[in-house]
C-alpha cells in the first residue's frame, strides 16, 4: 500500500495520522494551526471528515434520531453534525496548508457527493468510519476510485467486515488497511483488544492498524508490538477549546510523547536475530570462563579447589569444566591465570 509518499508494508514505520474531525470548533485558523501542530508533533498525515448534516442525516425529532447513552446524549443527531462538521469551502485551503507542512492530506467521505469532491482534490487514500463499514453502495464507490481503502471496525462483525473487503474486491480494489476501532469515546483500555491486530492480517491478507480512541499512548505502543502500521488519533490544538471530540482527542505534546513512544517501540521490536553486535560481543568479557583460582604446582591435579568458573571470560569456556578435572598440569600456574588446554597434561596414563 501506498499512501502519498509513504510506502506501507510489514518493514515500513508505523503510518501516523491525527484525525482533525470537529476539533477546529468551527474556525478554519483553528484548523490551519491544528494541522501545523500536528506536523510539530510527528504525525504523517492530517484527516478530515467530508459530510454536511444534511449528507450524513435528516433534521428529524423522532426518538430515532436521539442520540443515546455516549458523551452526546440527548443530542439530536442532526445538530451534532452541524456543529461538527468541516465546512467544504475550507478543503482546498486546509489542503495546501498540509502540502506545505510535508503532510499527506485525505478524508473520510460519508456520501458518493462527498467522494467526488474529494476525488475533485485528488486525495491519495480514503477512510471508512467505523459507523460507514455497513454502507456497502459507499464503499463500492470509494474501492471503485483505485485508491487505498482504509476500514474501521469499531461496530463490526466479522460478517461485516468480511461483506466490506468484498465490496472492494468487487471493484478490483485490493488496497486496503483494516483499523481495530473501539467505538467508545473515550475507548476503556481493558477493551482495547490489540490482538485483533495481528489477526486482522493474517486473516484477511490486509495491512492492519488501529483506530484509538482510548486515552494516552499505552493503546498505540501495544498495536505497534502486534504489527500494526497505521494509527490513528484525534488531535486537538487544546482540549479547553472545547467541541464534540475534545473529550478524547490529544493534544500537541500528549500526541508529540505518543509518535515518540510508537518510534521507540519500533526500534525495540527490531527483528529475529542471533548474531551479536561488536558492542555485544564486546561484553562477552565480562561472561564467565575457567581461572586458576589458587596457585597450582606442575604435577598437580586440577580440581574444583584451584580451577572455577569465574568472570571474566578470557579463559577456557566453562563447558570445559568436566573435562579438565582431574587432569595434571604441566608447570606452575598462578592463581588469576587463564586457564588453558596447554596447562595440563591431555591424558594421565
Amino acid at each position: 500500500m501506498k499512501i502519498g509518499d509513504f510506502e506501507i508494508n510489514d518493514s515500513s514505520p508505523v503510518f501516523i495520522i491525527a484525525e482533525l474531525s470537529a476539533n477546529h470548533n468551527g474556525s478554519l485558523a483553528t484548523a490551519a494551526e491544528t494541522i501545523r501542530a500536528a506536523k510539530r508533533a510527528g504525525a504523517d498525515a492530517i484527516k478530515f471528515q467530508t459530510y454536511t448534516a444534511d449528507t450524513i442525516t435528516i433534521d428529524c425529532d423522532k426518538e430515532d434520531f436521539i442520540i443515546k447513552d455516549t458523551i452526546w446524549g440527548g443530542r439530536k443527531l442532526y445538530d451534532l453534525y452541524k456543529e461538527a462538521y468541516t465546512p467544504w469551502e475550507w478543503h482546498q485551503e486546509l489542503f495546501e496548508v498540509a502540502k506545505e507542512e510535508g503532510l499527506v492530506c485525505f478524508s473520510s467521505p460519508f456520501d458518493k457527493t462527498a467522494v467526488d469532491f474529494l476525488e475533485d482534490l485528488n486525495v491519495p487514500a480514503y477512510k471508512i468510519a467505523s459507523f460507514e463499514i455497513t454502507d456497502i453502495p459507499l464503499i463500492e464507490y470509494v474501492a471503485s476510485k483505485g485508491k487505498p481503502v482504509i476500514i474501521s471496525t469499531g461496530i463490526a462483525e466479522q460478517s461485516d467486515i468480511e461483506l466490506a473487503l468484498e465490496a472492494c474486491r468487487n471493484v478490483g480494489n485490493n488496497d486496503i488497511a483494516l483499523l481495530k476501532c473501539t467505538s467508545s469515546y473515550p475507548a476503556p483500555i481493558n477493551e482495547a483488544n490489540m490482538a485483533m491486530v495481528k489477526d486482522l492480517a493474517e486473516r484477511y491478507g490486509v495491512v492492519s492498524g488501529l483506530s484509538d480512541h482510548t486515552m494516552g499512548a499505552t493503546v498505540p505502543i501495544v498495536a505497534t508490538c502486534f504489527g500494526a502500521k497505521i494509527i490513528e488519533k484525534h488531535f486537538i490544538l487544546d482540549r479547553s477549546i472545547g467541541g464534540p471530540d475534545a473529550s478524547f482527542s490529544m493534544n500537541e505534546a500528549e500526541f508529540t510523547a505518543m509518535v515518540k513512544a510508537v518510534r521507540e517501540a519500533e526500534l525495540a521490536i527490531g527483528k529475529v536475530d542471533y548474531t551479536l553486535t561488536e558492542k555485544q560481543k564486546k561484553g562477552k568479557d565480562f561472561s564467565r570462563s575457567l581461572y586458576v583460582v589458587k596457585d597450582i604446582r606442575a604435577g598437580e591435579v586440577i580440581t574444583e579447589e584451584n580451577v572455577r568458573s569465574i568472570r571474566p571470560g578470557f579463559g577456557l569456556h566453562p563447558k570445559h569444566s568436566k573435562e579438565i578435572l582431574g587432569k595434571t598440569t604441566k608447570s606452575d600456574i598462578q592463581a588469576g591465570e587463564r586457564m588453558s588446554f596447554e596447562n595440563f597434561y591431555k591424558d594421565n596414563a
